[in-house]
C-alpha cells in the first residue's frame, strides 16, 4: 500500500471558524503525499465557509466540500464518507501533534497487514490537557475501545459493516466500533504515539448531561450488538475513562 494509497480525512463543521482554521493548517503540515480533504459543513454563518473556500483554493491537497443542512453530526459524517474516494478513511476535526501522523498510521496498517490502525490522543482546551487517552491493545469485553479520532480504516471495512447509525445522538462512533470489532475480524495495528489533540467539549464531552447520554447510548450499543454482560463492560469502560484523567495529572506533574 505505502505512500501510493490515498487517505481521506473527513471533517464535519458548523460555526467553528477558529477551530477549523487550526485544523486545516494542521492537515496542510502533513508530509504524506496523497491526502483527500473532505469537508461537510452544516450551513455555517460565522465565516467558516469562507475559510473552507480559501483553503480549497490554496491547499496542496485535493479538497472536496459541501455546505447544507444535516440531521446531526453522524449524518454529516456519513455524507463525508460518501463524498470520499480514499482507500483509507479517517474522521478528523482536531489538531495533529506531528507532521508525520498520517504517514505513521498508513505504515502501521501496511506493516501489520491490518484493516486499520489507532493511536493515542489527548483531550485539551487551549490552556490545559483534560484527558490522556492511551488505550493500547485490548478487547471490547475488557471495557477497551480505540480512540475514534485516531482510527484509520481501510474503505473495505465501511463497505462490509456499513456507516454510522444516526439513531444515536452521542455514541454512533462507539456503536460503529463495537460493530466492527466484536468478532475480532477487523485487525487494528496500534501506534503507541500521541498523534493528535482533540478539542475538549464535543458531542459526548460537552456537559454532564451529554456524558450520561453517551453512557446510556454506549450500553445500548453493546446490547444491540449482542454483547453479553453489557453493564459489567460499562463499568470497566468507565473505570478506564477515569484512569485517563489520572494519567493527565501524572503528565502535568511530570
Amino acid at each position: 500500500m505505502g505512500e501510493s494509497v490515498k487517505v481521506s480525512l473527513i471533517l464535519t463543521t458548523y460555526n467553528c471558524i477558529e477551530n477549523v482554521k487550526r485544523t486545516l493548517e494542521s492537515i496542510e503540515m502533513q508530509d504524506f503525499p496523497k491526502i483527500e480533504v473532505v469537508i461537510v459543513d452544516g450551513q455555517s454563518t460565522d465565516g467558516t465557509i469562507d475559510v473552507i473556500q480559501e483553503y480549497a483554493k490554496r491547499s496542496k491537497y485535493e479538497v472536496k466540500w459541501l455546505s447544507e443542512k444535516d440531521q446531526g453530526i453522524y449524518d454529516a459524517m456519513n455524507k463525508g464518507y460518501r463524498l470520499s474516494t480514499g482507500e483509507v478513511i479517517a474522521f478528523f476535526n482536531d489538531l495533529f501533534l506531528s507532521d508525520h501522523a498520517v504517514k505513521w498510521m498508513v505504515e502501521a496498517i501496511d506493516r501489520g497487514n491490518c484493516e486499520g490502525a489507532h493511536a493515542d490522543l489527548i483531550y485539551a482546551t487551549d490552556d490545559k490537557v483534560i484527558r490522556y487517552w492511551k488505550m493500547g491493545r485490548g478487547k471490547i469485553r475488557q471495557g477497551w475501545m480505540p480512540g475514534h479520532p485516531t482510527l484509520y480504516l481501510k474503505r473495505e471495512v465501511y463497505e462490509k459493516y456499513g456507516l454510522y447509525d444516526t439513531n444515536y445522538r452521542c455514541s454512533a462512533d462507539y456503536e460503529f466500533m463495537v460493530r466492527i470489532l466484536k468478532n475480532n475480524d477487523v485487525r487494528l495495528a496500534y501506534v503507541p504515539v500521541t498523534i493528535l489533540r482533540m478539542y475538549y467539549g464535543g458531542t459526548s464531552t460537552g456537559s454532564m448531561g451529554s456524558y450520561w447520554l453517551s453512557v446510556k447510548e454506549g450500553h445500548q450499543a453493546l446490547v444491540s450488538n449482542g454483547i453479553k454482560n453489557a453493564w459489567l463492560i460499562d463499568l470497566k469502560r468507565t473505570l478506564r475513562v477515569l484512569w485517563q484523567f489520572v494519567r493527565r495529572r501524572d503528565m502535568t506533574d511530570d
